[in-house]
């Protein structure tokens, strides 16, 4: 048998058993997604396995660098696919996905033991040296805005200073264009 057929047979079977379960996502022919643990919950992940054109006679190709899995450390993320290799070397020369699946299913709390809980997470984004460093970038991050004046305001300021407070000391107005002046050079459009 071909790898291109083993990967047909394994893509029918793996459809066949995950039909209607909410976590197993068919992202392309070689490729799928598989949620463990709770939706939203701190402790849990998608797993992502593309195959290569070799596969099963190669290892498939783990990820687990998706959106999903954002709140994921990159140790947890490290250590959950360097167990799901190990298991996979296992498994070369047969189709592996299910049984990946499977194992991080079964064995999810052990996968995920280094990431820590949800408490832990705020403990240490309430930290005041990690609140200091976050205020300090932020401020860094947004340029200071020239304060803009309303019509009202710029025509206070003129009033109280005059020409002084201009840059240049021309009159208010200077650049104003005279609409009657303007047209009657430029002349009305002949359907006007």
């Amino acid at each position: 048998m071909s790898n291109k057929e083993q990967q047909e047979e394994e893509r029918e079977v793996l459809l066949s058993i995950y039909e209607g379960d909410e976590n197993f996502f068919d992202i392309s022919p070689t490729q799928y997604q598989y949620k463990v643990g709770e939706d939203g919950a701190n402790k849990s992940a998608m797993i992502e396995v593309s195959w290569g054109d070799d596969y099963p006679e190669e290892l498939p190709n783990i990820n687990l660098h998706v959106f999903y899995n954002k709140h994921l450390t990159s140790g947890v993320k490290e250590h959950v696919k360097s167990q799901l290799l190990t298991e996979a070397e296992g498994l070369m020369g047969i189709g592996s996905t299910y049984t990946l699946f499977e194992y991080a299913k079964e064995h999810k709390t052990s996968l995920l033991k280094l990431q820590p809980s949800q408490k832990e997470m705020e403990s240490v984004v309430d930290s005041p040296e990690l609140a200091a460093s976050t205020t300090q970038q932020s401020q860094k991050a947004k340029p200071q805005k020239k304060e803009q004046l309303s019509k009202n305001q710029k025509r206070r300021l003129y009033d109280r200073f005059g020409t002084q407070g201009m840059t240049d000391g021309k009159q208010r107005g200077w650049d104003w264009v005279d609409l009657i002046r303007h047209l009657s050079q430029t002349g009305a459009k002949a359907g006007d």
